[in-house]
């Protein structure tokens, strides 16, 4: 996958922002999903929240977007995103969910150029900035020759791609992935995951996403958060909070860490006859 010039059009305006969780609960009816979380994710920071299943990892990515009703604060340079206009949050923080509703009958280039949307009036045309933008993000993520092509054509690794460009078509501060490598054969994580780590570096924009394979979470995010219970039970670098005992105490896992030049890498160990 090949990765192109791009204009300054194409940059988040003011770089990446300082992403603050304090004190964040929430829950499904009676059922409290998520207790009390702080997170904080520095400028151009990659943190990637882990934790086995059912722990609150998608419903964390929520709140903090306000898609999901919660309790606690969330602030970008310190200023409560509870006070923003719905539209100008838009313009901050972007998201790419882990099931996307793929709309049928709209081309590549037309869906990505949704990602725009909070950056014009309501019902105005496309600008030419709009497509200067679009046709970059196009550009850098490989989907130049997909462009025509309806998105429900693609395969799987170019859905994804195609969402991750919606997202960058926002210009945002904060990019916020759902289980980014969800799906997809080890080659095509290993892509999005250099193409997110990249554009990070390149433009400044602060990660926040989920990962269930602690062994490229480990490889590519600055910093790791253990979600379990709800709880936050663990954060720091990759090599402090990817340990033998933490898999046999919060995923009842047998596993052996080796440390790699690129960060922890997981190996499950078969249980002895």
């Amino acid at each position: 996958m090949r990765l192109h010039g791009h204009p300054a059009a194409a940059h988040p305006a003011d770089g990446g922002a300082r992403l603050e969780v304090v004190g964040l609960s929430a829950g499904y009816g009676r059922t409290r999903v998520l207790d009390a979380v702080r997170l904080t994710v520095e400028p151009g920071g990659w943190l990637a929240i882990i934790g086995p299943n059912g722990s609150g990892k998608s419903t964390l990515l929520r709140s903090v977007l306000g898609f999901h009703a919660h309790e606690g604060q969330v602030r970008l340079d310190g200023r409560p995103t509870a006070g923003m206009p719905r539209r100008e949050r838009a313009r901050c923080l972007a998201y790419a969910p882990q099931t996307p509703v793929l709309p049928e009958a709209v081309t590549t280039r037309d869906y990505v150029g949704l990602g725009r949307t909070p950056h014009r009036s309501l019902l105005a045309a496309p600008r030419g900035i709009d497509r200067q933008v679009v046709d970059d993000v196009m550009g850098r993520l490989g989907l130049d020759q997909l462009a025509d092509r309806q998105l429900v054509t693609l395969s799987g690794g170019e859905q994804q791609r195609a969402v991750l460009a919606r997202a960058l078509a926002q210009q945002p501060r904060v990019l916020l992935l759902d289980e980014p490598t969800a799906a997809l054969d080890l080659g095509h994580a290993q892509q999005v995951l250099d193409l997110v780590d990249r554009l990070r570096r390149q433009d400044g924009l602060t990660v926040l996403s989920t990962l269930h394979d602690l062994t490229l979470a480990g490889q590519y995010a600055d910093r790791l958060a253990l979600l379990s219970e709800g709880r936050v039970v663990a954060e720091g670098t990759p090599a402090e909070v990817v340990t033998a005992d933490a898999l046999a105490s919060h995923y009842g896992a047998r596993a052996r860490v080796v440390h790699g030049p690129s960060g922890p890498a997981v190996l499950p160990v078969r249980a002895s006859d």
